[in-house]
């Protein structure tokens, strides 16, 4: 049985670059970083605490080992307590962020990393 999602990879071309973006940018934390002779990867989440984390992979490197694996940038949402202050910060940090729009289930708006991936953050109501 499962019961609850661990890690999501994701393949960036750059991995020291969407390490920075995602740090110094949007507040997450470095879990764990390992080096090994092929292979350097970093688990980043929003908290120490945090239950889901992302792994950074350099996407040429893992091509090389794993061409079947599927490489596109996974369509995330994330979830804030307060859109407006979340919004506002990106802007500040330098963030591409698109506008917010209300939708059923709340307030969205979508932000770009250093490579032009899009994820999305939503406040429910």
């Amino acid at each position: 049985m499962i019961n609850q999602l661990g890690q999501v990879m994701l393949y960036v071309n750059d991995v020291e670059k969407i390490k920075s973006f995602w740090i110094e940018k949007v507040g997450f934390v470095v879990t764990k970083e390992l080096h090994d002779t092929n292979v350097h990867s970093i688990e980043i989440a929003p908290n120490f605490t945090a239950q889901t984390r992302f792994v950074l992979f350099d996407r040429n490197v893992i091509e090389e080992t794993e061409p079947e694996l599927n490489f596109e940038t996974p369509s995330l949402m994330f979830y804030t307590n307060d859109i407006d202050e979340l919004y506002q910060k990106f802007q500040d940090a330098g963030i591409t962020v698109g506008e917010k729009v209300d939708i059923q289930l709340g307030t969205v708006f979508n932000f770009a990393d250093t490579e032009n991936n899009y994820f999305a953050v939503m406040e429910r109501k």
